[in-house]
């Protein structure tokens, strides 16, 4: 099954290609005190960090997890940053086996950062030789096969891994315990998203002004890389069509162009929802029917469109399928039918089961 991340998104996706990792590489923080929003994570990890650099020790290992897009490459390059020594970047996906990791290991310098983005993709005998490494500073290189091979001690240098997971709960209990420090990354108020925009336009040299970084803002789903590439695609429309300054009128007109509506909805975000309420009546339905029905993949529909639907209110998971909340009908400008299963739906509500009246 393919990953998210190989997929071409739209302009409201979280995931990232390789391309735009490129763009964003200029639009990255340098330091926790540029770094905008996740202020619980960034308090946290600067005391973890002081600490360390008046032991004169290597921090703790750090364990980044939340959605997409909110900045835990960002904080792992700002950690080598602060401590002023060298990270080297791979993904989980990419170490299949135990001596793809050994290597990387034993080229590692006293203090390094290693930063394993999606570790919880890591093969399982790679995982195995990590907890040795992130415990005892040491790896056993095994020689040779069967009976005769041999296990050679290998010392490598006092590091710091720092891991980025969007799926916690996949994470091996024995590889999360191995880790000193955990911060959670929480979605972005629209004010700081306001501020990640101001900042991201100096950069850009785009002219924007409060009520258009608001704007924009409001449907970034709470999600920098959102934000970041939203404001890119309206700076072209400011260039083309306007007169260069990014105004709320002109992020309105951008946005609309590409498909991105009030709430942050894209096109596929929609006709999920317009498949829900008019092809199945609310639902329930089932993830693989529906996804059939707009023509997707079902992993497609489950992890790129549901999460934000269900945070925003508009969908709710329930044992049976799917099923649309009466926000859902109202958002698509469409009357709201009688024994809508979940009236008035909020974040984190869950629908009611039917009761022998609802017969």
């Amino acid at each position: 099954m393919t990953s998210p991340e190989s997929e071409p998104g739209s302009a409201a996706s979280p995931w990232a290609g390789d391309e735009e990792r490129v763009v964003e590489s200029a639009l990255r923080p340098h330091s926790l005190g540029e770094f905008v929003g996740q202020p619980k994570v960034a308090r946290q990890l600067d005391l973890v960090l002081e600490g360390a650099k008046r032991r004169g020790r290597p921090p703790d290992h750090v364990l980044l997890s939340g959605p997409p897009g909110l900045g835990k490459t960002s904080l792992a390059l700002i950690i080598g940053a602060e401590l002023g020594t060298t990270v080297k970047i791979t993904s989980g996906p990419a170490i299949e086996r135990s001596g793809d990791l050994a290597a990387m290991l034993s080229n590692l310098g006293e203090g390094d950062v290693l930063f394993i983005d999606e570790i919880h993709r890591i093969a399982r005998p790679a995982e195995e030789l990590l907890y040795m490494a992130m415990e005892d500073f040491r790896v056993d290189v095994v020689v040779g096969k069967g009976p005769g091979a041999t296990a050679i001690p290998l010392e490598i240098s006092p590091f710091t891994l720092v891991g980025a997971t969007t799926r916690a709960g996949l994470l091996t209990g024995p590889l999360r315990d191995r880790f000193g420090f955990v911060g959670q990354m929480e979605f972005y108020s629209t004010e700081d998203l306001q501020l990640v925009l101001r900042r991201s336009a100096d950069l850009l040299g785009v002219a924007i002004d409060a009520e258009g970084a608001a704007e924009i803002a409001g449907r970034s789903r709470g999600t920098p890389r959102i934000a970041n590439r939203l404001l890119r695609r309206v700076r072209d429309y400011a260039e083309v069509r306007a007169d260069g300054r990014v105004t709320r009128a002109v992020a309105r007109a951008a946005l609309a162009l590409y498909d991105v509506d009030e709430l942050g909805l894209d096109r596929l975000d929609r006709e999920v929802l317009h498949a829900l309420v008019a092809k199945f009546n609310g639902g329930p339905v089932g993830v693989a029917t529906l996804a059939v029905a707009v023509g997707e993949e079902p992993h497609t529909v489950e992890e790129v469109c549901e999460p934000f639907l269900v945070r925003a209110g508009l969908l709710a998971r329930t044992p049976r399928g799917r099923v649309a909340t009466e926000a859902a009908w109202t958002h698509l400008g469409l009357p709201v039918p009688d024994g809508v299963w979940l009236r008035g739906g909020t974040p984190g509500d869950q629908p009611a089961s039917p009761t022998l009246f609802d017969a």
